[in-house]
């Protein structure tokens, strides 16, 4: 079989990959893409999945980035549902599961992260779902009917966001998660409680502070037992635990990996033709002046595109600082820079722990700010960040919101 070549093959056909599209055709018009996803459906909106779609605000149709049309009008060759088995950095070819191989001048790896996997008894049982696709979005939302039941493990961002959205839709929650309170790596702990207690109220049980030990199941229900030995029945198992960056095909070819595919500025790997981008890459942060990896969306479409200028000649360093979002119930919330609940914190509420802004502080520093049911102030954090002025309690009051 003969090689096919192309200028430009994208390996991932998420936000990173579609959006590396755009980037290159604004460098370059004309050079040949290969787009390799290994999911069938067109590469789509990823945050939908656990926000909009379960609240009727958006469509499985809206969250498509592009139409097939898009890609035929800019000469993209789409292989979808395909698996690359193998990278060859010294010839600059990969191979897909069906042994075909393609060459490529400059390649993008956007290849994500897999769903962090339980490893107990029955972790691996038919039906649990390792919340992360579309696919998992359909199935879950087949089953989920008023009256319903479901176990969530998990108290990060899915886990939370999940569980609330089952909610709404008049499923019967339980929340299963060993910290002790929710989203605890980024929310202080009088807001994370705060928060659980609204989850409560909702109607939602937590058990924070406990393990799933095993999965059985009994009939058609599934049977999840706790560290604390509590037995809990429920028509569906939902984990969000985390992901891990998926750099099997980097490290097989040789590439440097750290926490991720490590990058350059430039978002080049190890070898000068080989880039990633979304959430696999470890890249400098400009602003926080660390190497960091970046699992959200703005970050994603944002270093696509700058990751396929480059590609196409652009060697535009990535200084951009990516936000995040987040609904819970009636709490919604924008974020940039350094949000951990280990760094000193100040709150500038009007509503405590609703409505203002918590600064997250390192050596007098503004690293990071959360914008809590306040919108819009997304550049004016980044300005605070970017600004590295030493602050005080008393200087940051009213200073965004």
């Amino acid at each position: 079989m003969a090689l096919r070549h192309y200028s430009y093959i994208i390996i991932g056909g998420g936000l990173a990959g579609a959006s590396a599209v755009e980037g290159i055709r604004e460098q370059d018009k004309t050079g040949a893409i290969l787009l390799i996803a290994a999911e069938k459906h067109l590469p789509y909106d990823r945050p939908p999945l656990s926000k909009k779609l379960w609240f009727g605000k958006k469509t499985v149709e809206d969250i498509i980035l592009h139409d097939q049309a898009f890609y035929a009008d800019n000469g993209v060759t789409l292989l979808l549902g395909t698996m690359v088995s193998a990278l060859d950095v010294g010839a600059k070819t990969v191979i897909d599961e069906q042994g075909r191989e393609y060459g490529f001048d400059k390649l993008l790896l956007a290849t994500g992260g897999a769903p962090r996997r339980l490893s107990i008894p029955g972790s691996d049982l038919d039906g649990i779902c390792y919340y992360r696709t579309l696919d998992d979005y359909l199935r879950m939302r087949s089953l989920a009917a008023e009256g319903r039941s479901a176990v969530v493990i998990g108290g990060g961002f899915i886990g939370a966001e999940i569980a609330a959205a089952l909610t709404i839709n008049k499923v019967k929650v339980t929340m299963v998660f060993p910290q002790p309170y929710l989203i605890n790596r980024v929310f202080p702990r009088a807001l994370g409680t705060a928060i659980q207690e609204r989850y409560r109220e909702k109607g939602v049980v937590i058990l924070n502070g406990e393990t799933p030990t095993s999965f059985s199941r009994q009939g058609d229900r599934f049977v999840t037992r706790t560290s604390a030995g509590k037995q809990l029945g429920s028509d569906m198992v939902i984990v969000g635990i985390g992901i891990t960056p998926s750099t099997a095909l980097a490290q097989g070819a040789g590439l440097t990996i750290g926490n991720g595919i490590v990058v350059n500025e430039l978002l080049q790997t190890s070898h000068a033709d080989i880039y990633a981008a979304g959430d696999t890459a470890f890249f400098p942060y400009q602003a926080l002046g660390k190497t960091v990896r970046v699992e959200h969306w703005d970050n994603a479409l944002n270093q696509g595109k700058t990751a396929g200028r480059n590609m196409a000649g652009a060697a535009q360093p990535y200084t951009y600082m990516p936000y995040f979002f987040s609904d819970l119930f009636e709490f919604g919330f924008e974020a940039v820079g350094e949000v951990s609940s280990d760094l000193e914190i100040v709150f500038d509420w009007v509503r405590e722990n609703d409505t203002g802004v918590i600064y997250y502080l390192k050596d007098g520093k503004v690293r990071g700010a959360m914008m809590c049911n306040v919108w819009e102030k997304v550049d004016a954090a980044r300005a605070l960040v970017r600004s590295d002025e030493t602050v005080s309690a008393g200087t940051l009051v009213g200073r965004i919101r």
